[in-house]
C-alpha cells in the first residue's frame, strides 16, 4: 500500500493494484434504525416511533460496491439482510433546515445494511453502541445510483430485494417515520454533511438471514440497481 501524492490537496491511495481518491476515502456512512413502525413491531414489538432518528455509522471500509461478493463473516453468527434506500450527498452542508434539505442530495440507489443479528441481540440489551454488528467490512452493500430528478417524489419511491429470483423484502419511502428531509437535517446538526457521504434510511420488515450461495438483486421501482452473490 502506498500514498501519491497528485497536488496540494489531492492523494490517491494505492491498494492491490487499485487506486482511490482520498474523497473515497473520507467519505461518511450514515444509516438509521427503526425508521419503519412494522420493522420495529417485527424485531422489538412495539410500533412505536422514536423520539428522534436513532443514528448510527459504518466504516468506509463497509462499502460493497460494483457487483463485488459479500463474504459471509463465519464468526458473526447469523448475518440479516436489511434492504434500504440510499440517498447520496452532493453538497457541504451543516445546520440544513428541513425545508432547504432536498437540494442536498442527488442521487437514491438500493443498499443492504447487513447486520450481525445475534451479536446486535446481545449488545443492545447491554446498551452497547452496534458498530461492530453493523460497520463491519463488507457490511454495506450499494447499488448503481439514479439521478432523484428521474423520479417524480423520491419519498414515494417503492423498492425490494429478491434472493435466488424470489422476492424477499420490498418497502415504500412513504412508510418512514422520519423522512429523508428531516434526517439529513437532523444529522446536519451533529455532523458535517460533505459532497459524497451516504445515507442509509432504514430497512422496512421482513429482514432474514443470508446463506452463502445467495444471488442477491436489489430494485427501485422495476428498475435493477443493484446484484452480487454472497460467498
Amino acid at each position: 500500500m502506498h500514498i501519491e501524492r497528485r497536488s496540494c490537496t489531492a492523494y490517491i491511495l494505492w491498494y492491490n493494484g487499485h487506486g482511490l481518491y482520498n474523497n473515497d476515502l473520507e467519505m461518511k456512512i450514515f444509516a438509521i434504525g427503526m425508521n419503519y413502525a412494522l420493522h420495529n413491531k417485527e424485531l422489538h414489538g412495539t410500533l412505536l416511533k422514536p423520539e428522534a432518528p436513532v443514528i448510527f455509522t459504518k466504516a468506509d471500509s463497509a462499502l460493497l460496491k460494483d457487483h463485488k461478493p459479500f463474504f459471509v463473516p463465519d464468526h458473526l453468527g447469523r448475518i440479516d439482510y436489511e434492504t434500504e434506500l440510499v440517498v447520496r450527498i452532493c453538497r457541504l452542508g451543516k445546520n440544513i433546515p428541513v425545508r432547504f434539505a432536498h437540494r442536498y442530495y442527488d442521487a437514491v440507489t438500493v443498499g443492504i445494511d447487513f447486520t450481525a443479528r445475534e451479536m446486535q441481540t446481545r449488545l443492545r440489551e447491554k446498551g452497547l453502541p452496534w458498530e461492530i454488528c453493523k460497520g463491519f467490512d463488507g457490511s454495506a452493500a450499494i447499488g448503481e445510483w439514479v439521478e432523484k430528478d428521474k423520479f417524480r417524489d423520491v419519498q414515494a419511491l417503492r423498492f425490494h430485494l429478491d434472493i435466488n429470483g424470489a422476492r424477499v423484502q420490498e418497502g415504500c419511502a412513504c412508510d418512514m417515520l422520519f423522512k429523508i428531509d428531516e434526517i439529513i437535517s437532523y444529522i446536519s446538526q451533529f455532523f458535517t454533511l460533505k459532497t459524497g457521504d451516504l445515507l442509509y434510511t432504514g430497512t422496512p420488515a421482513g429482514v432474514g438471514p443470508v446463506n452463502i450461495g445467495d444471488h442477491m438483486e436489489g430494485y427501485i421501482e422495476d428498475r435493477k440497481v443493484l446484484e452480487f452473490n454472497c460467498k
